[in-house]
């Protein structure tokens, strides 16, 4: 089993951070991983994504043609890559700015308003844990325990962040069992 997503968005959102969430908590899982990112000419404002490979056996390359997912946190975004994946494959759009679908009957999208959902959490930067949540609970790619457990850890040095990310990731969580827009 192999699994390919790309999160994208703008530099800023966390993209790069919630790849690295799925990365290590992957590897504590006992899979194969590979984390790329991938920097637009701003970092914080500019376009940046990362693509994450995770595998039962070992990754031959981090490099993602066409994604069985994506994650996408902006309208450029979700422009450039939701052409790119594959049929029958995820695609999580963060509603709350952008306003059109990935036009494709072939996809699975899920539409979760991120932003709104942080900003309700008092925490607009926790909107890339909204769509992790929801890309976990759609992909049954690793439990949600392992995930909070892991969000913990990593946020260990800024204890005040910890709470907001935890809610944050499973409120997304909890809210993509519907398949309908939120």
């Amino acid at each position: 089993m192999t699994t390919e997503v790309i999160f994208a968005g703008f530099g800023g959102q966390g993209l790069m951070v919630s790849g690295q969430l799925l990365a290590y908590a992957c590897m504590k899982d006992g899979k194969a991983v590979t984390w790329l990112p991938s920097y637009g000419p701003e970092m914080r404002g500019g376009t940046a994504n990362c693509t994450v490979v995770v595998s039962d056996e070992q990754v031959g390359s981090p490099i993602i043609v066409n994604p069985e997912s994506a994650v996408v946190m902006n309208r450029p975004s979700l422009e450039k890559f939701a052409p790119s994946i594959k049929k029958n494959g995820l695609l999580i759009v963060n509603s709350s700015l952008i306003d059109i679908t990935g036009n494709r009957s072939d996809l699975n999208e899920f539409r979760i308003k991120a932003n709104d959902i942080a900003i309700s959490y008092d925490s607009p930067k926790s909107a890339n844990m909204v769509v992790l949540g929801a890309f976990i609970n759609k992909t049954k790619l690793i439990k949600p325990d392992l995930m909070t457990e892991l969000i913990k850890e990593f946020f260990a040095s800024k204890p005040k962040f910890i709470d907001a990310n935890v809610k944050c990731f499973l409120r997304g969580y909890e809210l993509s069992e519907k398949n309908s827009e939120i």
